[in-house]
């Protein structure tokens, strides 16, 4: 068994979209129309295109919507992406005018940091550890 698709629910998936490739790197993989403007819209990492697929989800159910918030307001984040050096990392994305809500922070041998997505959610990266 291996995860092959896991989501994140965003207010908009044009600006999803743009964020998640544009911004973080990610290269779309699969963008099907499902019914008036919603799309089956996944994203990969370019690192590995037959990866797990991240999910860009209309955050239309109300239950949705209530989950995610109720998680960025207590500065939960919604999903973890690794990256190979959280600090070079955090500046390339500063450089693109991303928020962050929590500056590299080492916690043993694993650094992370949280950022805003733009879409509703906090995401952190984090360092794996060598």
């Amino acid at each position: 068994m291996k995860i092959h698709l896991t989501s994140v629910f965003v207010d908009d998936q044009a600006k999803a979209e743009h964020f998640y490739t544009q911004v973080l790197g990610f290269v779309k993989k699969h963008d099907v129309p499902v019914g008036g403007t919603d799309r089956w819209l996944t994203v990969v990492s370019p690192d590995e295109p037959g990866g797990t697929e991240l999910l860009l989800e209309p955050a239309g159910h109300p239950a949705a919507r209530a989950y995610r918030d109720a998680l960025v307001e207590d500065g939960i984040p919604l999903a973890q992406f690794a990256v190979e050096d959280v600090r070079a990392e955090y500046e390339r994305l500063r450089g693109h005018g991303v928020r962050f809500t929590q500056e590299p922070l080492e916690m043993g041998p694993v650094t992370t940091a949280v950022f805003d997505d733009t879409c509703g959610n906090l995401i952190q990266i984090a360092t794996e550890p060598r």
